[in-house]
């Protein structure tokens, strides 16, 4: 129970702190990058596998590799998956909400947007292949 006087506070929802007015620009920015996450981790089970490979990666990087930059590659290349994967999943819920009929030409915009994907998968698992070859070859 409240003491008298005292309102009862609501959680923080990122999705509320980032559409209002009264706060600062760069606090309502993170806070629709926190949303942008949290949907995004709620929805996409590619993004969902990418989280995990980056969580299980981060501590092999440390067995790979005592070189501080070298760690950041492996991490940042990962990061960059997650970050191709998220502009992949907005172009595509873009196309979804722009017609629900198939169209040739957004499957082709679809698919440009998976190739990204592929090619930032294939630029993390080279240079982690090179990490793994450098550390027990």
């Amino acid at each position: 129970m409240q003491p008298s006087g005292q309102s009862e506070q609501k959680a923080l929802n990122p999705a509320d702190l980032a559409t209002d007015p009264s706060k600062p620009r760069l606090l309502r920015a993170f806070a629709a990058s926190v949303a942008g996450l949290v949907s995004a981790m709620r929805t996409e089970a590619a993004f969902r596998q990418e989280v995990a490979v980056l969580v299980a990666a981060v501590p092999v990087s440390f067995v790979l590799t005592p070189d501080f930059f070298r760690r950041a590659e492996l991490v940042a290349a990962l990061l960059a998956v997650l970050a191709i994967e998220l502009l992949n999943t907005s172009v595509e819920k873009l196309c979804d909400r722009t017609t629900t009929q198939i169209d040739p030409a957004i499957k082709i915009i679809k698919d440009l947007g998976s190739a990204a994907v592929f090619c930032a998968l294939l630029m993390a698992g080279l240079l982690w292949i090179g990490a793994v070859l450098e550390r027990f070859a």
